[in-house]
Order: structure tokens, then sequence, then C-alpha cells
């Protein structure tokens, strides 16, 4: 008899459509990604009524654990990493719903044990055989996992099942690795039935860059180099590679974040209208964004890119080690964990306009923001008074750990003289719109229970971000550091970074906090 029992009512009311009957597998379930965020996201999307109460977990691990085991394991857990109250009625009916198989991802018995369990829980559960698998798995077993899923009947869709397979980054390691990763799954599964997901796209201001610029008439007329001076996007940490260190030093800043996380952030906030929110129609546009980038030569890295690695120094006030001392580093490593870049997109918008990207570990601030910088309004006005420079307007969107948009623009100060002081206008979603329990990762899950493949990337758009950041690797591979560290822990990157925009006029907008 199928469990279609009703969740418990929840204390505030559906907001969206219910997500379609389905059973979510996760491959890695034993992994930090599904206690700390998505088994609270499921959760929470319980609580907000958006997870269909015709739904089930299957968790694939190697640790020899049966479904109780496992299902105590999930609870004790929870209780460290739930983003707000726990009502023990909706965790009870969701526990209830999460299963676990054992086994090696590289054996087909797994899938035959997986075969048969969906089965059971497509019975118990009524999820109607919609199943979606995702990879919480290291990226070696990407495409084999995909491939084994295939060969046991587990993507093929009929009878009006859907199945889908969610793929953490990083895709590839390179443009080379990425479209061969792209060609091995393509060969047993539909384009439709990939979601590439980038969580960064699950958090509120991201998603609000479309809805500032293109339901607002005051923004969309001026988002152009006729006004923008220049854009720049950074995404700074506070903490090093902590256990991470091993991995970390095979891949570095640029490929850890660039091609996935900041080019997502490039696309949004550069791209043209789309004709509707339709998957396709936004990602059409994200696309033409990344390939309108314009390529760098050998010369150009050279002049256009900074890396960087963080020496020993001081944050918080405590002394903190240099990433060749942190473990798993060797202590002649030449991996960056610093990337400062200048691009340029050459279509009507915005050519000439600079686009300036940074992102590093160890320094000052944890904090992710956009700012478009104006350009500066005419001075003559001001040639006699006591105004010695104007300042430009810009507008930041605030992306985390604070979720906003500000405006910093020109007053008058109080007196009998022409003063002029820069004012912020802030606007932050949980004072306007109440703090919600969010891992970042509900929008997302959400999207492909229902088929909305908006927020993850497709295909062409991993290889055009590859094909970016290529060249600069080529040339970092060549050309190894001499002076690294060159950054102490604790500041904002190596010199080198600032006189990038300074050359040019230009300064970073760095947020402490």
């Amino acid at each position: 008899m199928a469990q279609t029992e009703a969740q418990p009512a929840p204390a505030k009311p559906r907001v969206g459509r219910v997500a379609d009957p389905c059973a979510m597998v996760i491959f890695g379930v034993s992994g930090d990604l599904t206690r700390r965020k998505l088994i609270p996201a499921l959760y929470n999307l319980a609580s907000q009524q958006l997870l269909s109460r015709e739904f089930a977990v299957v968790g694939i691990g190697r640790t020899p654990m049966t479904t109780e085991e496992a299902r105590k394991k999930y609870s004790e857990d929870f209780k460290q990493f739930a983003t707000g109250a726990i009502d023990p009625d909706l965790w009870e009916w969701f526990v209830r719903r999460l299963h676990y198989v054992n086994g090696d991802f590289n054996d087909p018995a797994t899938y035959d044990k997986l075969k048969e369990t969906l089965a059971k829980v497509d019975q118990d559960h009524a999820t109607h055989g919609n199943f979606f698998f995702y990879m919480a798995t290291a990226p070696n077993y990407f495409g084999s996992v995909v491939e084994g899923l295939a060969q046991h009947g587990l993507m093929t869709e009929d009878n009006g099942h859907w199945r889908r397979v969610i793929i953490e980054k990083p895709f590839g390691h390179d443009l080379d690795s990425a479209k061969a990763l792209n060609q091995q799954i393509l060969k047993v599964a539909t384009e439709r039935q990939i979601y590439r997901i980038d969580h960064y796209l699950g958090k509120e201001t991201v998603q609000n860059i479309l809805a500032l610029r293109f339901a607002n008439g005051i923004f969309e007329p001026i988002w152009n180099r006729r006004y923008i001076d220049h854009i720049q996007i950074s995404v700074a940490e506070t903490v090093g590679v902590e256990t991470r260190g091993g991995y970390y030093d095979t891949a570095g800043a640029l490929r850890d974040m660039v091609p996935n996380h900041i080019m997502q952030l490039i696309s949004l906030t550069a791209m043209e209208p789309p004709i509707s929110f339709e998957a396709n129609a936004v990602r059409d546009e994200q696309a033409k964004i990344l390939h309108a980038i314009q390529p760098f030569t050998s010369e150009e890295v050279l002049s256009k890119t900074v890396r960087g690695q963080y020496g020993d120094g001081t944050m918080n006030g405590q002394r903190v080690p240099a990433y060749r001392a942190e473990q798993g580093v060797p202590p002649d490593s030449r991996t960056e964990t610093f990337v400062a870049i200048k691009l340029l997109i050459d279509n009507w918008r915005w050519a000439g306009v600079p686009f300036y990207l940074r992102t590093g570990k160890r320094l000052p601030g944890r904090n992710t923001h956009v700012v478009i910088q104006f350009r500066r309004a005419p001075f003559i006005l001001f040639r006699e008074t006591q105004v010695e420079d104007l300042m430009p307007n810009q507008l930041v969107l605030h992306i985390q750990p604070e979720e906003g948009i500000s405006l910093r623009f020109a007053a008058k100060k109080p007196g009998p003289a022409m003063q002029l002081g820069e004012v912020d206008m802030d606007f932050e979603y949980a004072d306007y719109f109440g703090q919600t329990s969010n891992t970042g990762y509900e929008r997302l899950l959400h999207d492909c229970m229902i088929g909305d493949a908006t927020l993850f990337q497709r295909a062409d758009m991993v290889e055009a971000g590859w094909s970016i950041v290529n060249p600069v690797l080529d040339v970092w591979k060549a050309l190894p550091p001499r002076n690294f560290p060159n950054y102490p822990s604790g500041c904002w990157g190596p010199k080198e970074s600032d006189e990038l925009l300074e050359r040019e006029g230009r300064r970073w907008r760095n947020f402490e906090q």
C-alpha cells in the first residue's frame, strides 16, 4: 500500500508549484554536501509545502549500513545542520522516506540493487516512476555513473515517466575534458535530462539580477556602454583550503571558481533580454555573452591576468599558516589561491567596458558582490565650488553572506558651501521580505523536480566557460610563478591585482564585513 499520507501542516502558506512526485537518488550520500545542504534543503521544501507528498530519497554510499541505521545518522546530522526550527512531526514524515543502498559506484551489482530499491520505493511512496540522480561524488565518477544508470535502464523515459541527472561542479578540469565528459554523458542521455548545477544560482540576489534589470524601467535603459564605466565581480573567502588541500592543489582558484560561478554571474549581468523566462530562451542569451568574451592571446594573459598564493598572516587576530604549509599541499606548490582578470565583451552593448573579476582565499572579508560603476557626470557645473572631484555612482549587488542591493550616489552636505558626500541606499532581502530558511539548494532541487532547467548550465555554456580560461591555464603552466607566496593572509591579494585597475584610473570596491 503506497504511503501517501499528507505532510503535517506548515506554519506558512505555500508559494509556488508543488514538485512532481519523484524519488531522488544521491550518489555519495555519506559526504558533507548531503548532510549540510541537500537534506536540509529537502526538509525546507517540505516545510514550505513545495515537496510532493509522493516523494522519497535513496542514498547510495560505500559505508555498510541498513536503512534504519542511515535514518538515525540523518537525524543526528540534521539536528546540527537544520537552517531553522525543526518540526518533529514533519521530520518524522520526512525521515520515513529516506532509504539507503550500500555499494560501489563501479560495481554493476550496485545498480541492480538500486533498481530493486527504486521499484519498492515507487510502490511504497507512489513516486510515479519519476527519478532524478544527484552526483555528490568525486568528479571522476560523473560519466561512469550515468553510463551505469543507462546500462540498467534507469535513464529510459517511457509511459510518461521522467529521469534526470544533477551533476555537481567541477564539470571537467579544462576544455578538452569538459567536451569529453559531455560526449560521454550525451551518448546515453539527452541534454534535457542533464542538469549541471551551480549552487550560486540558488542565491536570491543572483536570480534577482534578471528581475532588477528587466522589471524596472529605470535600469535597463542605462545598462550599457554609454552609461557604465566598468563592472567588478568579486568572490572573496576568508578561509584557506582547510582539509581540501589535496583536491585544491590539483584545481586552483581559476578552475575552481571562474568557468562556473563567475561566468554565470557575468552572463546574467551582461545578457540581452530573453524573449521569455523559458529555460532555453534565458540560456541562449547567456551563451551569446560567453561566446562574445574576447579570447586571450598569450601576451594578453600576461597583462590582463594576475595570480597569487597566500602566505602566512593574521586573520581575526590569530596567526594562520601559508598555503604551502596546509595539510595535503606540497611545500613547493605552484597552485594559485587568488585570481584577478580583466575581460572585454565584444558586442554592441558592452564594447569597451572592462569586466574585472577576482576570487581568492584568505582575504579580509567573506563576500560575493557585483559592482556596476557608472560614468562620472560632467564636472563643468562644479568648477568654481569646493568640490574637487565627482564620485561615480555605483550599484552593488550583494550575493553573500547578506543578500541585497545598494546604490551609491552623491548628495550635498548641509551648510552654506557646495560640498558633496557619498550616500548609500541599502536594500536587504531579510529586512523587506523576512528571513527564510535557505541553504541555496532549495530552488535548484525544486526546479529539477518540475523540469525547469533555467538555472542550470547547458553543454555549450560549460564549454564556452572553459574556452575562456583555457589560454590562461596554458600560459600559467608554461610560465610557473616565481614569487609565490605573494600576498599575506588577511589582505586583498597581491599588489598586481590593484595595479590591474589603477593603471586605468580605477580601484576595487572592498567589503570587509
